[in-house]
């Protein structure tokens, strides 16, 4: 069953329908399908706010959307860590607030990192770039692009008097 055609077929939805959201995380690229913009869009703004993800009661066994803050920089993707001048030094910041996760089957299939500004990006498992075929490769972009640009490391120092 395509999950594009899943969430096209779909009535309008409310930004409580947590299934279509789940199926619009979980698509190829949830900003080209229009069934998808909006509730997406709300459910970004409502977790923005503090309010939870919207259940889906239909999911079954093994699928499911997982929210969470993202806490610092340890589970933040490095290409997205910034860091802000402070003073007591630099400190590094994620440009994301919170992370969705999807799984189905009982594996990780998405994650997508949110922020309050409504910017998403989604990275996507091995499996579900199998299953899918295509997808928005800007996550796997900007972590090529992030490790590019990483100094390599160079030959030892020469040790004085050596």
């Amino acid at each position: 069953m395509s999950l594009l055609a899943l969430a096209g077929a779909a009535a309008p939805a409310r930004a409580a329908d947590g299934c279509l959201v789940l199926l619009c995380l979980a698509a190829p690229d949830w900003q080209t399908i229009p069934a998808c913009v909006p509730p997406v869009e709300q459910v970004l703004q409502d977790l923005a706010h503090g309010r939870g993800f919207p259940t889906c009661a239909m999911a079954g066994p093994g699928n499911s959307a997982r929210q969470d803050r993202a806490s610092g920089t340890t589970d933040c993707p490095p290409q997205y860590i910034r860091f802000e001048e402070t003073e007591s030094g630099r400190t590094p910041t994620c440009e994301y607030q919170g992370v969705v996760t999807i799984t189905l089957n009982g594996r990780p299939f998405t994650r997508t990192w949110w922020s309050f500004s409504g910017d998403t990006v989604t990275e996507f498992s091995a499996a579900a770039k199998t299953q899918l075929g295509r997808w928005n490769s800007r996550f796997d972009t900007d972590y090529a692009t992030w490790l590019a640009q990483q100094t390599p490391p160079g030959p030892p120092p020469i040790e004085p008097g050596t």
